[in-house]
């Protein structure tokens, strides 16, 4: 197959004025990470995304355009050429360039580096500098699902990595996006400045300052206030508040991001299909969504939305039953026995959460939250088997559109994330991410989603909504991805 892709460049605003001195952003966390390669949690992603250039990336209307790379070809099934940019210069003022595309490539494809996003990207086994513009991939096998990875592979500067190390440089990222890294107060916030320099279009806000504010009740209070401008993850319940405020809106989008609850099949009860498939009955998907959401999210039968390549239609889960889920516990003698432990992070929806619990208590299991950080959380749900809680409530977003993000490092053997072990789902999962073949993709992944209803190692819950806050004079439009673009927003007193 030889293919070739091309496209314009985002378009850069000339001698873009700043509308706002200075953007206050409330976020739940602080992020666990600046380096964009260690990790990818949404309140790292917010922050980072805006530090670093990515070699591709996705425009407002979901379409993969141009960044780094102006242009790409397929040279064979498994090799793809990359044109870069020549005027794009890091923060420090070094210029970006081949060797610094090929080297990011290579380090998050490393499994020495261990990142937790190798899965997304451990088809590309070779990334070579072909010229001083251009840089050819590699890859183990056709891999239809790269583009859409490579939206999130943002580029750093190989000589300052290699002269400080990896603690060091997510301690001070440089990267060469439309903000500046500034200063990181821990515990407190991130603080970025503009880069006037910016090759691409240029950021509205002289500085832009990424608070950590765990309560929602406070994020939604200081929009009210009017010292914050924008705040993630609100409920609908706190939605509702800002409806009728002078000060404050509210933006909504459905997302890519799907909410699940994980089983950890090798660890009692759920090592029984019985306690498994009585989990699946017990959750009542439409309660949750109009009667805790608000009806802002979306019930799903399969582990994706119809955003993602691999969704399919007619994928049937199993239907919320009460009585058959109390039977199904009865019949497997677990009703009321040992504390099932349900692992979260006050980055979620506790209301949901709580839900779950009294669903599950319903149906005779004995369910305790157990609430902890985000990156304690993380570290547990990609420390293998036996780290992994027994249940635990998530939310997934691969930011690519594609089953392959999300299927493959959630139920494959070989993932850090999985804890499942099915040969048969990882023929499927193996077979879907070598075919260049939509109707072959599409079929292995039917396959994966009857596995998944049949067998139940996760439950998939719903199509997430990105709720978020804004002062009445931001305009942005959330995307699907959750990208929070900074130079995508303007201010319009």
């Amino acid at each position: 197959m030889a293919a070739v892709v091309l496209g314009l460049c985002l378009a850069a605003a000339p001698g873009a004025l700043l509308a706002k001195e200075k953007l206050t952003v409330d976020l739940v966390n602080e992020p666990s990470s600046l380096d964009p390669h260690v990790q990818w949690n949404p309140d790292s992603y917010y922050v980072y995304r805006n530090i670093f250039d990515n070699l591709i990336t996705r425009d407002d209307k979901g379409n993969i355009v141009p960044q780094v790379a102006t242009s790409w070809k397929y040279l064979s099934d498994t090799e793809i050429e990359f044109t870069l940019r020549d005027d794009v210069t890091f923060h420090d003022g070094q210029k970006l360039t081949a060797e610094d595309v090929a080297f990011s490539v290579q380090r998050i494809t490393d499994p020495k580096f261990a990142s937790p996003q190798l899965g997304q990207f451990n088809k590309i086994i070779k990334a070579e500098v072909t010229s001083p513009t251009t840089v050819k991939l590699t890859t183990d096998g056709p891999y239809p699902a790269l583009l859409g990875q490579l939206v999130k592979l943002s580029i750093v500067p190989k000589h300052l990595v290699d002269a400080v190390g990896k603690d060091a440089f997510n301690l001070k990222p440089v990267g060469s996006g439309p903000y500046k890294f500034d200063g990181w107060q821990r515990g407190v916030q991130v603080t970025l400045t503009a880069n006037d320099k910016y090759w691409g279009t240029k950021g509205p806000f002289a500085s832009v300052a990424f608070r950590a504010v765990p309560d929602a009740a406070t994020r939604v209070a200081n929009l009210q206030a009017g010292t914050s401008d924008l705040a993630v993850t609100l409920d609908s319940d706190l939605a509702a508040q800002l409806k009728n405020s002078p000060k404050a809106k509210v933006l909504s989008v459905l997302t890519e991001r799907v909410a699940y609850l994980r089983l950890n099949p090798a660890k009692p009860p759920f090592d029984n299909a019985k306690i498994r498939q009585a989990v699946a009955h017990a959750i009542d998907k439409e309660a949750m969504v109009e009667g805790v959401l608000g009806g802002y999210d979306k019930p799903v039968p399969q582990m994706l939305t119809p955003a993602h390549v691999g969704w399919v239609n007619d994928i049937e889960a199993p239907s919320y039953d009460s009585k058959k889920a109390q039977a199904l516990v009865k019949e497997a003698g677990e009703g009321g026995k040992a504390e099932i432990e349900l692992a979260t992070s006050p980055v979620f929806d506790q209301r949901i959460v709580q839900a779950i619990q009294q669903m599950l208590s319903e149906a005779g299991l004995n369910v305790k939250i157990n609430m902890s950080d985000m990156a304690s959380y993380l570290k547990r749900a990609q420390g293998g088997i036996d780290a992994t809680p027994s249940l635990s409530f998530g939310r997934w977003s691969c930011s690519c559109q594609d089953a392959d993000g999300v299927l493959f490092p959630l139920l494959h053997k070989s993932s850090s994330w999985s804890v499942y072990r099915n040969p048969k789902a990882d023929e499927l999962l193996e077979q879907a991410r070598q075919s260049l073949d939509d109707k072959v993709r599409l079929a292995a992944y039917r396959g994966v989603h009857e596995i998944v209803a049949q067998d139940v190692p996760l439950v998939p819950l719903y199509q997430s909504a990105a709720i978020y806050g804004a002062a009445k004079e931001l305009e942005w439009q959330p995307s699907p991805s959750e990208s929070l673009f900074l130079n995508r927003m303007t201010w319009k007193d």
